[in-house]
């Protein structure tokens, strides 16, 4: 299931811009994406992301540019004539209809048969685990099941793009990580494209085939989940998937209080930027003196924040539990450390 699903070859956005007023929400995003991919488009809030998937499914029209579905124009049809599936934040469920009736619902919109609705529906309520709570309202359900209902509701159209804005996020975090697996594996078991918005990048990272950071309504880098994880290509990709610490530098590449080299070619000023758990306490290469100022417990080690005498805060790792005030040595390896020109 879906076994007849329309095979998609590829999609195209080129140019695509989206402006409210004067402020440009989505501006000149161009991307290619093919049959069984699944996309992230991952920022903060405002970036742009949910701007970019409202265009796609057509509830929000386009300031410039077009998109093609296997090169044929989608973004001039309504919503209804483009066939895709769409998985919302709030779930937006019938209240009054059952789990069965709730994903029967587009079928029969579309004017398919009494025996084939039934069996799509029953089909779709197994793959998600919920054929045993057909006859139940959204009302009786978990957020976890509602959103299973959703995901059903969406992959019996059996189309040829799944959408899907930021549909974990009205979860706690144990339920986040069960609908994290099953979305993978579903993804995995009916090849459907897929194109989610998240500003989570853990989940983007283990969910997705490439990741669209996005910033200000434009791309910031595109890449597999290793690529921007260990090559992000600016500062600001650096920070938002982790890399917390940024060490103001020289042509010379000495950081801050430390003497913390680098191999990289950069000239003039600089900045370094290395994540906690490559900042460890009590490692002596490059070892310099902190104050501890916080600490955070995280089961097997601690999370540190810590100032350096230059007034330089940093976050770092230790294994052993320590106290706000104590003076402790933090290093990081030379290969650990990003370095970005100005």
């Amino acid at each position: 299931m879906p076994r007849s699903s329309p095979s998609l070859a590829k999609l195209e956005l080129t140019g695509v811009s989206r402006d409210f007023g004067s402020v440009t929400a989505l501006d000149g995003l161009s991307l290619t994406i093919t049959g069984g991919e699944f996309i992230a488009l991952l920022g903060p809030s405002g970036c742009g992301k949910s701007t970019a998937l409202n265009c796609l499914a057509g509830l929000l029209p386009l300031t410039a540019g077009q998109i093609t579905l296997d090169g044929k124009r989608v973004d001039t049809q309504p919503a209804e004539k483009r066939g895709f599936g769409m998985v919302f934040q709030n779930y937006a469920l019938f209240p009054h209809l059952s789990v069965e009736r709730n994903v029967a619902f587009g079928l029969k919109m579309r004017g398919v048969g009494k025996s084939e609705i039934r069996d799509r529906v029953q089909e779709a309520l197994q793959l998600v685990h919920l054929e045993h709570l057909a006859r139940s309202h959204p009302g009786q359900l978990s957020g976890g099941q509602q959103q299973r209902v959703a995901i059903a509701r969406a992959i019996v159209l059996r189309p040829p793009l799944i959408l899907m804005d930021e549909p974990l996020s009205n979860l706690d975090a144990k339920l986040r990580l069960e609908m994290r697996t099953e979305i993978k594996r579903l993804h995995q078991e009916l090849g459907l494209t897929t194109i989610y918005v998240t500003h989570d990048q853990e989940e983007a990272l283990s969910l997705a085939d490439r990741l669209v950071l996005m910033k200000d309504g434009k791309v910031q880098q595109i890449g597999t989940p290793e690529e921007l994880y260990a090559k992000p290509v600016t500062p600001f990709v650096a920070d938002f998937m982790g890399f917390r610490n940024q060490i103001p530098g020289t042509d010379s590449f000495t950081f801050a209080d430390a003497t913390w080299t680098s191999d990289s070619t950069v000239t003039g000023a600089s900045i370094a930027m290395c994540r906690p758990e490559d900042l460890r306490v009590g490692v002596p290469q490059n070892a310099i003196e902190v104050t501890v100022e916080v600490v955070e417990y995280h089961g097997r080690q601690f999370l540190l924040e810590v100032r350096t005498e230059s007034g330089l805060a940093l976050h770092a790792v230790s294994p052993e539990a320590l106290a706000p005030g104590d003076k402790v040595k933090v290093g990081v390896a030379p290969d650990r450390l990003l370095v970005f020109g100005s």
